[in-house]
């Protein structure tokens, strides 16, 4: 229970989100969220809730964040490593042009193809070019083939944590000098400031160093500048400089 008697599910640490209050992020929810969610995304996020691993989804502010970044920055090439069934990349495709263009990668296609028809009804399924697999050998193929360093305009990585330092060796050299990588779930739960004896759910204690050991690594890297947000689960922002 909280100081004044509500009762909130925030006290296990493991939970999605990182407010305080259930009541506050509700009202974010509810005020500037879900009133300004576009038909198709809604759609998506209600059928991806019925999922079983629904917790691994990008929230909804999350996507509406993202959503609003892309046409800030004028993203028109992009890529998305982690897709599960399609909100994130949904978000993503309604922001680019009509010409823009996503590579997105998964592990597992038949998530994705739960979002498929609703991408596919929105009229977006042209800009998006899907692969099923690792993603680690497909960036290095692209790597050894040149033509892609520095032709990214937007990235963003809601996958593997073990290998997002593995991920970022590599794709800074894919986004453009000015451009922008964005790594999801860096403030895992909360649990990067948790206690060592701390009642973390298990795939949360197996995670958590590697969360912390990308965090520092972002911190310390000259090539880019940094912004971490308390958004969704948090996200951290990289925008190449050199």
């Amino acid at each position: 229970m909280t100081s004044n008697g509500e009762n909130s599910r925030h006290q296990e640490v493991g939970h999605k989100s990182l407010l305080q209050s259930d009541a506050l992020y509700q009202y974010i929810l509810e005020t500037s969220v879900y009133p300004r969610e576009p038909e198709a995304m809604k759609e998506l996020r209600e059928i991806t809730a019925k999922h079983p691993w629904n917790l691994m989804t990008t929230s909804a502010d999350e996507g509406q964040f993202l959503n609003m970044l892309l046409k800030l920055i004028n993203a028109k090439n992009t890529m998305e490593i982690g897709v599960f069934t399609g909100y994130s990349l949904l978000a993503t495709a309604m922001a680019l042009p009509d010409d823009g263009k996503i590579l997105a990668m998964d592990i597992n296609r038949d998530n994705y193809e739960i979002g498929l028809p609703v991408i596919e009804k929105a009229g977006l399924a042209h800009k998006i070019e899907f692969r099923e697999g690792p993603a680690l050998p497909v960036l290095d193929q692209m790597i050894e083939d040149g033509k892609y360093h520095g032709s990214y305009d937007f990235i963003f990585v809601d996958a593997d944590k073990d290998n997002y330092l593995n991920y970022h060796k590599r794709l800074i050299d894919l986004v453009k000098i000015g451009g922008v990588i964005g790594y999801d779930n860096t403030l895992w739960n909360g649990s990067v400031v948790a206690a060592p004896d701390a009642p973390l759910r298990k795939y949360v204690r197996y995670y958590r160093d590697f969360v912390l050991e990308l965090n520092k690594a972002l911190a310390a890297d000259s090539r880019i500048e940094i912004c971490q947000l308390p958004v969704g689960d948090g996200i951290t922002l990289c925008r190449r400089i050199t």
